[in-house]
């Protein structure tokens, strides 16, 4: 048996209403009145496509070093890198073991992620395990349709073939170059085509043809269907769908329009993770992903879809958003206007790879240090010990401190040092089990934290280099 292993979901807290970009641009396109209904998930300045697959990943499996698949792929048509291996960075900040790990980045289509998904069940069919992860942050242009409806959001599956929560059934692909939108080399943006055309000529036709002969290799019907998942923007199209190939009206998949926006690539994994949240033993899936034709698979729910460890999954990151009614800041966070940001933002934000690279265990994975003398934690990790009892040199072994809880011992917020957020919050961390460090905080709220705090870390853009197109990572702590 070969399916789906365990599954979870990232959402950024901020969620911006869809009112106040309807009402900013009113008086340019009134029409925008008509999808202002909800909210959308939109990233904070620290947050990409790559912070959001960590995220997603340990919602997913957890935050246990060294516990690697043997692949991990990372789906997304908005890398931060166009050459350099973006999910290399992902694995190293899980501080998975990387010397048998077969890395991929899968890009270039809003089906990319169940292409994905189909090569990380190729792997598991081989007796291994995988894990695909989709993460998605699309810019859309100011008073744009787009605006309205895209959101920001990550989901990762694991794959294999112990204790498998949804098995594989069966799987059908269909490649067409139907180009219902597109995005050209150096463009910000996506161009898209008339949505009635997309509609009849893409949606009504492709996706039926590929579900009919899934479901004829399958040898199952419509009506037997639980569950159907198909992400679009056009709320209305996963039913009409349902309804032409006999799929029962209950069994379509809400696609979080209202909630979260259409989140790309990531879209339709975030709508499995979701709906297998819903799921009960025996129940059949089916999940169709769009993009240059059709991918349609078809899972059972096991017995131990019980047992799925949760983490907050898309349900509990739903409930732990915060309402964002700045326009003007999310425009800012997305570079969609060219800002004054003053002459402290004017410092040398050069990246020195030869300095990042022997750094890496710690600005990458949040490696500390443990004596293995006396068993004192430390962070940074550095040749003596800390402990003034022991002092014991070179007796430092890697200690993963990305899980840890901590406490907030001492804070500032300076309103001085430039922050794309201001002000910036920093300050001295101690961590349960021992260790402490000097480090920023994110997504902080002024009104209820102090000294005290409880905080957990996270893997965050810590600088960009706009001139050089580099972007610096490191880890922040974020109020529990």
């Amino acid at each position: 048996m070969v399916g789906i292993t365990a599954y979870g979901a990232y959402l950024p807290r901020m969620r911006l209403q869809k009112q106040v970009i309807a009402d900013a641009n009113a008086w340019f396109d009134p029409g925008l009145k008509g999808l202002a209904k909800g909210e959308k998930a939109i990233c904070n300045w620290d947050e990409d496509t790559i912070t959001m697959a960590v995220e997603a990943f340990q919602d997913c499996l957890g935050n246990k070093p060294g516990q690697a698949p043997a692949a991990l792929l990372l789906a997304s048509t908005t890398l931060p890198f166009s050459d350099r291996q973006n999910s290399v960075v992902v694995a190293e900040a899980l501080n998975l073991e990387t010397s048998n790990l077969r890395t991929m980045d899968i890009t270039c289509s809003q089906r990319a992620a169940t292409s994905g998904l189909l090569s990380a069940l190729d792997i598991a069919a081989a007796g291994k395990e995988a894990v695909l992860v989709a993460s998605e942050h699309r810019r859309a242009k100011c008073a744009s349709r787009e605006e309205m409806l895209y959101g920001d959001g990550a989901a990762a599956v694991a794959v294999g073939g112990d204790n498998v929560l949804a098995e594989l059934v069966a799987s059908h692909s269909q490649a067409v170059d139907f180009v219902d939108h597109y995005r050209g080399e150096g463009e910000d943006f996506d161009y898209g085509w008339e949505e009635r055309w997309v509609r009849d000529e893409g949606y009504m036709k492709i996706v039926p043809n590929a579900v009919s002969a899934l479901l004829s290799k399958a040898g199952v019907s419509g009506g037997d269907i639980a569950h159907f998942v198909l992400p679009t923007d056009q709320g209305r199209v996963p039913a009409m769908v349902a309804k032409k190939l006999g799929i029962k009206g209950e069994a379509v998949a809400d696609n979080l329009l209202q909630s979260v926006g259409i989140t790309g690539a990531a879209h339709v994994m975030l709508l499995l993770a979701h709906r297998l949240e819903q799921a009960a033993p025996g129940d059949l899936v089916l999940v169709a992903g769009f993009g240059q034709g059709c991918d349609v698979l078809l899972f059972k729910v096991t017995d131990a879809i019980s047992q799925q460890a949760l983490g907050k999954g898309v349900s509990g990151h739903l409930s732990n958003g915060r309402p964002e009614t700045n326009y003007n800041k999310y425009q800012s966070f997305n570079n969609l206007l060219e800002k004054e940001l003053g002459k402290r933002s004017e410092v040398n934000k050069q990246g020195y790879l030869s300095a990042m690279y022997r750094a890496r265990g710690l600005t990458n994975s949040f490696l500390g240090g443990k004596c293995s003398a006396c068993g004192t934690v430390q962070i940074p990790k550095h040749k003596y010990c800390v402990n003034p009892e022991c002092g014991a040199y070179d007796t430092q072994v890697d200690h993963p401190m990305a899980g840890a809880q901590g406490t907030v011992a001492t804070w500032t917020a300076d309103t001085l040092t430039f922050d794309y957020n201001p002000p910036a919050y920093f300050g001295m961390v101690t961590f349960e089990g021992g260790g402490r460090i000097m480090m920023d905080m994110s997504e902080v709220d002024a009104e209820t934290f102090d000294t005290g705090s409880k905080v957990s870390m996270h893997f965050r853009l810590k600088q960009i280099d706009d001139q050089a197109g580099f972007r610096k990572y490191f880890w922040k702590a974020i109020q529990v």
